[in-house]
C-alpha cells in the first residue's frame, strides 16, 4: 500500500496565486524524487466544529483559508529516503513560502484501506 504525507496549511486569500505557483514547483521536485501524486486543495466549505475544526487547528485568521494537501509515495521507506534528498536540493532554498510555516500541520500516514480511484483527467 502507498504511504501518504498529509498537510493542513493556513494561507492568506491574497496569496492564493503565489501559493499555487510554489506548490507546482514543489510538486515537480517531489515527483522527481519519487512521489506518485501531489494534491493541493483550497478550502471553500470549512464548517466550524463544536470542539475543533480545520480553521482552529491551524489558527487561520479571517483573511486566510485552509489548504488541505497530500503527497502519495510508493512506501514510507521511499518517502523517508526522498525527504533527505529533497531537503538537500538547492531549489528548496529558493522557494518562498506564501504562508506561516509555524502553523502548518503535517503527518505521515499508513494507508489501511482505500476504495475507488480518481476519475481520468479531462
Amino acid at each position: 500500500m502507498p504511504y501518504i504525507d498529509g498537510f493542513a496549511i493556513p494561507v492568506p486569500h491574497a496569496n492564493r496565486d503565489a501559493y499555487l505557483a510554489a506548490a507546482r514547483a514543489f510538486a515537480d521536485i517531489l515527483r522527481e524524487y519519487g512521489a506518485l501524486q501531489v494534491v493541493e486543495t483550497w478550502g471553500d466549505d470549512i464548517k466550524p466544529g463544536d470542539v475543533t475544526d480545520f480553521r482552529r487547528a491551524v489558527a487561520a485568521a479571517d483573511d486566510e483559508t485552509v489548504v488541505f494537501s497530500w503527497i502519495v509515495w510508493p512506501s514510507r521507506a521511499e518517502r523517508d529516503a526522498a525527504n533527505a534528498r529533497i531537503m538537500a536540493d538547492p531549489r528548496m532554498a529558493e522557494m518562498e513560502m506564501a504562508f506561516d510555516g509555524k502553523r502548518l500541520i503535517m503527518g505521515g500516514f499508513e494507508v489501511i484501506f482505500e476504495a475507488g480511484a480518481w476519475p481520468a483527467a479531462a
